[in-house]
């Protein structure tokens, strides 16, 4: 183990890991990045189809943003963000809005995009409070769902990895099963379903939606439970029971925001807008911390009114609309506006999901190959007719991930779901490549 990495372990707890696993998989020191490439100390390089836990949307030290936040740099590094503005902001606002689903227009800075689902909790609740519902005090979310990390956040969140140990100190979620198209128990297929599983939505807005403040829900991608991947009827379906019952329907476009779905937003697939949108990781690039919450014009209405009736959001974070920060967020809008990075996207996605399924669906063990976008997910089953799970002690996707990490590629899994989420700007090379490193890992460890 190299100076560095002994040190790392010295002093640094990372998340979401188990830290005796370093013992055997030390930390690999990253020296630099470039497009999809990340080089350790040592000038081995890595494909990054992660995107670094999904936020480098268009590549690592991207010229345009690093030159957009040196500009920045030297003129503004941050303000006070209440009675307050600056020119970056005002600006990114403006651009987004013309961007975003319809109707969504007001426009609240957090840090991180935990916080953005907290603030849109407490912004539903509160705008019930003044309008007269003061019953809707409760919160809906999918089974399976992932919100983030902080306590509201979640509550929200369904996967046992991350919540089971703190349920005792959780807020009470209405939970609502959510769909499961590759083991449906309708017996339908994306393609042909109408949505039937939608009647669990109805059963619980039945029971629950006169005391429900809003529902959270991952756009057509469920990304921490292993990539899951429903139709965009349920969204519209979703957004006409929202409407019945006045609940606010929550879109967490975190990690689908910016491309990653094929069209600029996820919601943009069903046509309908949500009350609120929380968004952040490709919102600046992958470059700084910053997270958003927007919502209409409506909801913001509720809590405009003279100091002294109490209405005011009074919600904030230290580096609320960080000039750096939004300096990289316009960058990307420069380089995403004309749609050319959007379309290459799309069409490279065709090809990527190709390869994939030629590679990889004759293996017995992958159960399913679903794609959206760029993102493709692989489904590995002890068997395929039953689609049984394997035994997730067995650390299959695990086993896989080191075995590609030797190779130089980076398929961080998902449980029994390995999968790719690379940067827009992944090229056809790049992809047989890892598809080519992946499929080799696949059989090293599940040899046929």
């Amino acid at each position: 183990m190299n100076n560095l990495a002994e040190k790392d372990l010295k002093y640094i707890w990372h998340p979401c890991s188990q830290m005796k696993d370093y013992e055997t998989l030390p930390p690999i020191v990253i020296d630099r990045g470039e497009g999809i490439y990340l080089y350790d100390i040592n000038g081995k390089k890595y494909y990054d189809v992660i995107s670094s836990w999904w936020c480098n949307l268009l590549g690592h030290c991207n010229p345009h943003i690093t030159s957009a936040l040196k500009k920045q740099s030297g003129k503004l590094e941050h303000v006070i963000f209440a009675n307050f503005t600056h020119e970056q902001a005002i600006r990114l606002c403006e651009r987004l809005t013309k961007l975003l689903p319809e109707g969504l227009c007001k426009f609240n800075f957090t840090d991180n995009g935990s916080s953005a689902i907290e603030a849109s909790m407490k912004v539903s609740f509160q705008y019930h409070q003044q309008t007269g519902s003061p019953q809707k005090t409760k919160f809906m979310a999918l089974t399976e769902a992932y919100h983030g990390e902080t306590i509201g956040a979640l509550s929200a969140g369904d996967c046992d990895l991350y919540t089971k140990l703190y349920k005792p100190i959780l807020m009470d979620i209405v939970r609502v099963q959510g769909p499961d198209c590759f083991r449906c128990p309708y017996g339908k297929t994306r393609e042909n379903c109408s949505c039937e599983c939608f009647e669990h939505a109805e059963k619980a807005f039945a029971a629950h939606g006169e005391e429900t403040a809003a529902i959270l829900v991952e756009p057509l991608l469920q990304g921490s439970a292993g990539m899951k991947i429903y139709p965009p009827l349920y969204l519209k379906k979703l957004r006409i029971l929202c409407d019945k019952y006045n609940v606010h329907l929550i879109a967490d476009e975190i990690a689908t925001g910016f491309g990653r779905t094929g069209k600029m937003f996820a919601f943009d697939h069903a046509g309908v807008s949500p009350d609120i949108m929380c968004l952040s990781k490709g919102l600046t690039g992958g470059y700084m911390p910053m997270a958003i919450f927007v919502t209409t014009q409506k909801i913001y209405d509720a809590f405009y009114d003279d100091y002294n009736t109490g209405k005011g959001f009074m919600h904030s974070h230290t580096y609320s609309g960080n000039p750096l920060a939004c300096s990289c967020a316009n960058a990307v809008l420069d380089i995403l506006e004309d749609g050319t990075v959007l379309e290459k996207a799309q069409e490279n996605a065709l090809y990527f999901n190709k390869i994939i399924k030629e590679k990889f669906l004759s293996h017995p063990n992958v159960g399913e190959v679903r794609h959206i976008g760029l993102i493709n997910a692989i489904e590995l089953v002890e068997d395929k007719q039953s689609k049984k799970a394997f035994d997730g002690n067995l650390r299959i996707g695990y086993q896989i991930y080191k075995k590609a990490l030797t190779e130089g590629v980076i398929l961080r899994p998902l449980g029994n779901v390995i999968y790719f989420n690379p940067p827009l700007i992944i090229d056809k090379n790049d992809m047989d490549y890892v598809v080519d490193t992946a499929f080799e890992c696949l059989n090293k460890v599940l040899p046929y």
